[in-house]
């Protein structure tokens, strides 16, 4: 997307680098991230562009806004369950970014599509 706003850039490359960190370490794949995972990739990707709050947008775990179907939510919790610690190794710069981001006051919202 190149209108995209740089945060949701990089919540994009953050997400992308969990998955493949989760692909790799648990179904052994190298270049390519297996369907499921490529699926999962795919759906947290439309969620960010078409989250509400853009640029103002808290992490996942902190939205007032769940936009995540259950499953899919579950399966994102895993990956980064598995892939947070081992984040500080293979991309330190974008886990301390997120993790930082952690802390920023999440929007107000008022039920209304805005």
């Amino acid at each position: 997307m190149p209108d995209m706003h740089p945060r949701l850039k990089r919540e994009e490359k953050t997400i992308g680098a969990m998955v493949g960190i989760y692909c790799l370490g648990l179904h052994g794949t190298r270049y390519m991230l297996c369907p499921d995972c490529a699926e999962v990739l795919e759906y947290a990707i439309k969620r960010l562009d078409k989250c509400r709050f853009q640029a103002d947008k808290p992490n996942c775990a902190n939205c007032p806004v769940h936009c995540y179907k259950p499953t899919m939510r579950q399966k994102v919790r895993d990956i980064m369950r598995y892939s947070g610690p081992r984040m500080l190794y293979r991309h330190p710069v974008l886990a301390l970014v997120h993790f930082f981001e952690g802390f920023r006051k999440p929007p107000e919202f008022s039920g209304k599509k805005e």
